[in-house]
């Protein structure tokens, strides 16, 4: 898993076609998905089936009973987690080959333990007006990009 460019992390995602639509991201950027359990629906559902397209071959998955599991895995490598309930912006997050990017579920975003036991490398993607909150895969999608930009440098 090493030589991935970035891991897509999603903490006990809700809806399929959100995670359908990450593993798509995924496919097209070379990024790994991982998904920490519990998940709100079934792998072989036909939304995140749909959603994902034909590209699932293209995409490669781990599924992590918790985060812990995961990050004993992956063994020390930096990692970036994201939410609405901070302040510092996800351009400051200081990005590189293999790094993990984590995201909560679109009810509760990351758990509050995860979030106080790694302050110091939480992120959020800024927002003006009334709305609490991006779509998901939305907020995986302008992460992902910018880590790319900040390694590529384009």
């Amino acid at each position: 898993m090493s030589d991935l460019l970035l891991h897509i992390v999603l903490v006990q995602p809700l809806i399929p076609p959100n995670t359908g639509n990450v593993a798509r991201l995924c496919a097209a950027t070379g990024c790994a998905l991982h998904l920490v359990e519990p998940l709100g629906f079934s792998l072989e559902d036909r939304q995140l089936k749909r959603a994902g397209l034909d590209y699932w071959e293209h995409v490669t998955v781990s599924v992590w009973p918790d985060f812990r599991h995961l990050q004993l895995a992956m063994g020390p490598r930096p990692f970036h987690l994201f939410s609405s309930r901070v302040k510092r912006p996800y351009t400051q997050a200081p990005y590189g080959p293999g790094d993990m990017l984590v995201f909560g579920n679109e009810e509760n975003g990351l758990p509050d333990d995860l979030l106080l036991a790694h302050a110091e490398c939480t992120y959020t993607i800024p927002m003006w007006g009334a709305v609490r909150s991006l779509n998901l895969s939305t907020s995986v999608g302008i992460v992902t990009y910018e880590a790319l930009r900040v390694i590529h440098g384009f």
